[in-house]
């Protein structure tokens, strides 16, 4: 199985995410559902962004660790973040959890409507293994 972080010459190259991930398989999947930034508790975390990305990204790492992987595994994650509400202080949050070394994954931000009652932001992600 082989992983490639695709960047190709004539757009635009970022330290934060890959334009395109190539997986040649046979790799095992996994497919995270929507994670909000909820604790434990099923209560969300706190009133700001980052507060509920930096809940988020533990979920992910629980669960990606739970099946012997990392964020490191991740190659695509789709980010909701509520209208009205910027992603920056998620973008922060996520370089606090991201190892540098590793190729960013490529990302997809869609600024949406409506999420679950009191959440201001929500990542699913694909990783591969």
């Amino acid at each position: 199985m082989g992983v490639w972080h695709i960047n190709p010459e004539g757009l635009h190259r970022s330290p934060a995410f890959s334009q395109a991930v190539v997986v040649e398989q046979p790799a095992r999947t996994i497919y995270i559902g929507g994670q909000n930034g909820v604790g434990p508790d099923g209560k969300v975390v706190g009133p700001t962004v980052g507060d509920q990305a930096r809940q988020v990204f533990r979920n992910l790492r629980t669960i990606l660790e739970s099946e012997g992987a990392s964020l490191a595994n991740i190659v695509h994650w789709r980010i909701a973040v509520l209208d009205g509400h910027t992603f920056d202080e998620g973008v922060a949050a996520f370089q606090e959890v991201w190892n540098r070394t590793d190729p960013p994954p490529a990302i997809t931000v869609h600024v949406v409507a409506g999420l679950n009652p009191g959440c201001l932001v929500e990542v699913d992600a694909v990783a591969v293994v």
